[in-house]
């Protein structure tokens, strides 16, 4: 409102017509002593975790993202009261939705697909249909789009560090774009008579092509440049996407 200018007032027609912001369950309650347990309980979880794919100093606990982003999602009972009219009900309705959470974040149930397939239609639910894409900007170790992805939900991720977009490609860029596929290595595929469920194709031929990769590289191929200011000889490092080198 400017010097001197009339208050604007809004009708009663307009007030009505504004959408009612609904609460998220995280805005109620959350089980946290569940969340909190299974978040402590990874440390010591190596098969399968992506902990194992590559060192980040700054990695988040996936029990942790997939609650919140759930929980993010989902309404609290108290915003349909058309469903649950009394205290009562939405208690009732707030207990079943914990519940599926203090399951969700069982590190031996990332694989339950009816688990997640019940998660989904609960966001479903909650955003008609339409759930938001999640973005994480500043992804790092990717926790926060892994664990989106694997909600069912549109997940976009970037980084300023080149070592966190490897990780992110790896995590939940390449997976999908072989998911359900059979393995290519030569012969593989038609050794066994199945299904490739999932990212089962992709393991198949990490398998098969990994043991020819094993061997670490000596490092006498890396390009280095001696500074004309500096005795010592550096590694040069492209910044991706920034035209620099450094």
């Amino acid at each position: 409102m400017g010097k001197g200018s009339e208050p604007v007032l809004m009708t009663d027609e307009a007030v009505a017509a504004e959408p009612v912001r609904k609460r998220k369950l995280i805005e109620v309650a959350l089980p946290l002593e569940a969340i909190n347990r299974e978040s402590a309980r990874e440390k010591s979880i190596r098969h399968g975790h992506p902990s194992t794919l590559h060192l980040w100093w700054a990695r988040r606990p996936l029990a942790a993202a997939r609650a919140v982003l759930f929980a993010q999602l989902v309404d609290d009972p108290s915003s349909r009261p058309d469903e649950f009219p009394t205290e009562e009900l939405q208690r009732k309705e707030r207990d079943r939705l914990h519940a599926l959470i203090e399951r969700l974040v069982v590190w031996e149930n990332i694989r339950d697909e009816k688990l997640l397939a019940q998660a989904h239609a609960e966001i479903l639910k909650s955003t008609n249909g339409n759930p938001p894409p999640i973005l994480d900007p500043f992804a790092g170790g990717g926790t926060i789009p892994l664990e989106a992805q694997r909600l069912g939900l549109e997940a976009h991720a970037s980084d300023l560090n080149p070592v966190a977009v490897l990780i992110n490609k790896a995590l939940i860029e390449i997976p999908p774009k072989f998911r359900d596929q059979p393995p290519v290595f030569p012969g593989l595929a038609e050794s066994e008579i199945r299904d490739w469920n999932g990212a089962e194709g992709l393991a198949a031929d990490v398998r098969a092509y990994g043991p020819g990769c094993a061997t670490k590289p000596s490092g006498e191929s890396a390009t280095c440049i001696r500074k004309p200011r500096c005795p010592m000889d550096r590694k040069r490092l492209s910044l991706p996407g920034s035209g620099l080198e450094r």
